[in-house]
């Protein structure tokens, strides 16, 4: 594990069928590296690692973190 790495978790929660979750690639290069579709209801928990410096959510979703709570896929 890198030292100035984060141990914070984080959720995605999708409030629709369909919503991406895309991992994007630390480095000198950003790139895709990582993607998965979530189900209404479904969550999934998300880390920051060596590999993944950015996560893109696509889609209706609440996602959860030390932070606060964001929703995606509506208008302010």
């Amino acid at each position: 594990m890198m030292e100035n790495q984060s141990n914070d978790f984080f959720v995605v929660k999708a409030r629709e069928n369909g919503v991406s979750v895309i991992g994007l690639t630390r480095g000198k290069d950003t790139r895709f590296h990582h993607s998965e579709k979530l189900d209404k209801g479904e969550a999934m928990v998300v880390q920051f690692t060596e590999h993944t410096s950015a996560v893109k959510v696509r889609g209706n979703a609440l996602i959860v973190t030390p932070f606060g709570q964001v929703k995606t896929g509506e208008e302010d």
